[in-house]
């Protein structure tokens, strides 16, 4: 693995779950591994999960973590090419990237949708920026439209909740939010599970699908009770509207996910990626109930990140 920033990037997504899995038992197997190389965390968003997943990560197998905040300790960025630099921004972003090439054997970046301009985001307008003048591997750590690490902890988790013998229904589902939320973590699933061994199901209202390159033929029920019948996983996510960019139609049936919605499923097991917002996107009794398997899915951020971080050294040993 020479970099990490989609499926695309994984040779075998079953035997990078099952290295993860091996990893999960014991963590400190390859603590030697990274010695004397550093890898950069560049955050230009905020993050509980990803940062924490992600140094212990690096830690256990004995890399050198640098954490930089960019948004907050960071010069102000400039991003655009042939920018004349005379307003706020201070250092163009491929000096920046220069210099971490200078100083990080690997560099992770985190960088958000703007939810301005769909153009930008679709084209990955900071991180394509990351991956042109990066001279070292780059790993996404959520990007404008993807979020490769927090899919393959949800593959982990999937593949450990599975025991029966035929193929697991997964459905995600869209949940009501309070503001427009970028569509990263539902692509990224949709992606991901299409490489799994999975019947996926796509509930949203109208005016709410998802990208179709990302979403290709799976199929897309506008009826929550429908889609959820027989489910064995259920996944809860908010995005806002992909092709009136950003928009949030309104939506008059309630989408929030409770114990009385459950009933029409295989017992399913519910996940989130978390953060979520209690009582909006996810009633408290599902997310504190035995159906949750949400806190074991953000445990297993860490052997998703471990799992690739031990891949890219491979490559640059």
């Amino acid at each position: 693995m020479k970099k990490f920033t989609s499926v695309s990037d994984v040779e075998n997504l079953q035997e990078i779950i099952k290295k993860a899995l091996e990893i999960k038992a014991n963590p400190l197997s390859e603590t030697e591994k990274g010695k004397g190389k550093t890898i950069g965390l560049v955050f230009l968003n905020s993050s509980l999960r990803t940062r924490l997943s992600s140094q212990i990560a690096a830690q256990n197998l004995g890399l050198n973590v640098l954490t930089l905040n960019a948004a907050q300790e960071a010069w102000n960025l400039e991003f655009a090419d042939g920018a004349v630099m005379n307003g706020d921004t201070v250092e163009h972003i491929k000096d920046a990237i220069e210099v971490l090439n200078q100083y990080c054997d690997i560099i992770a970046v985190r960088c958000f949708a703007g939810m301005k301009s769909k153009e930008d985001d679709v084209n990955e307008s900071i991180l394509s920026q990351f991956e042109k003048h990066a001279k070292v591997p780059v790993i996404s750590l959520e990007s404008a439209t993807r979020h490769p690490l927090q899919s393959l902890a949800d593959c982990i988790t999937i593949t450990e909740n599975w025991k029966k013998d035929h193929k697991p229904k997964v459905v995600l589902t869209w949940a009501p939010h309070i503001k427009p939320i970028a569509h990263a973590v539902g692509n990224s699933f949709a992606e991901w599970m299409q490489e799994m061994d999975v019947e996926l199901v796509i509930a949203n209202p109208e005016g709410y699908d998802l990208d179709k390159n990302f979403t290709k033929d799976i199929k897309v029920i506008h009826d929550q009770d429908e889609a959820l019948k027989n489910a064995d996983f259920i996944y809860v996510k908010n995005w806002s509207s992909f092709d009136d960019y950003a928009a949030m139609p309104e939506v008059k049936e309630n989408w929030m996910l409770t114990n009385e919605k459950l009933e029409n499923t295989n017992q399913a097991k519910v996940m989130h990626c978390l953060p979520v917002r209690r009582n909006v996107e996810l009633s408290d009794e599902v997310m504190d109930g035995e159906n949750s398997i949400i806190y074991q899915q953000a445990k297993n951020r860490i052997f998703s990140a471990q799992a690739v971080f031990s891949e890219i050294l491979d490559n640059i040993q």
